[in-house]
C-alpha cells in the first residue's frame, strides 16, 4: 500500500511539473481535439445557405490555465462531422459545409475546412477537406474558440440536426 502511493506522489510530481514544459504542451495541443456541437434547424431552407455557431472545447481546456503561450505553429490536421441528434441523419442532406474558427467576438475569422461535395447517401459521418495555410497561434490562446459553419440544404428535414465538429491540430513546442 505504501509503495503504492508512493509511486502515485512521484507519478502525480511528475506530470505537475511537465505540464509546464513546451514539449508536453505541443503533445497535448495534438492529442485532444477542439470539438462543437452545432444544429441544423429543421426550417432549413432546400438550396440556401444557413450558418449555425457555438463554441469550441478542447479536454487540455476543461482543465483551467490555457498554456498555448508554451506552442507555435499551430495547424489544422484533420476534421469530421458527425450526425449526432438524430445520430441516423445523414449528412447526405448537405451538399456543401464550411467550418471557420474565430475568437469568442466573432472576430479574426479563418476557414479551418470544407467539403462541397458531399454524397447525397454518405451517411452519419463526414471526413472533412482541410486548409491547413493559417496558422492558429493567436487563436489557440483565446480562453474560448468560437465555431461558425456555413451549410447548404440539399433536402429539407422534419427535425432540427445536431452534428459534432472534431477538429484535429498539430503544434510546436515555443522556444523560450
Amino acid at each position: 500500500m505504501y509503495f503504492t502511493n508512493k509511486r502515485l506522489l512521484i507519478f502525480a510530481g511528475v506530470f505537475i511539473a511537465l505540464s509546464g514544459c513546451a514539449m508536453f504542451q505541443s503533445a497535448v495541443k495534438s492529442s485532444f481535439p477542439y470539438t462543437s456541437t452545432l444544429v441544423v434547424p429543421a426550417s432549413s431552407k432546400p438550396g440556401s445557405i444557413g450558418s449555425a455557431i457555438s463554441t469550441a472545447t478542447s479536454f487540455d481546456q476543461n482543465f483551467g490555465k490555457n498554456n498555448a503561450d508554451r506552442i507555435k505553429m499551430v495547424r489544422i490536421v484533420s476534421a469530421r462531422l458527425m450526425s449526432t441528434e438524430p445520430s441516423d441523419y445523414n449528412l447526405g442532406n448537405l451538399s456543401e459545409v464550411r467550418i471557420y474558427l474565430s475568437n469568442h467576438e466573432g472576430q479574426d475569422e479563418v476557414m479551418v475546412a470544407s467539403r462541397s461535395d458531399i454524397g447525397a447517401n454518405v451517411g452519419n459521418d463526414v471526413v472533412l477537406d482541410i486548409d491547413n495555410s493559417n496558422m492558429l497561434d493567436e487563436l489557440v490562446r483565446e480562453p474560448q474558440i468560437r465555431v461558425r459553419m456555413t451549410y447548404k440544404v440539399r433536402n429539407a428535414s422534419k427535425t432540427d440536426a445536431s452534428v459534432h465538429v472534431v477538429l484535429g491540430l498539430a503544434a510546436y513546442p515555443a522556444p523560450k
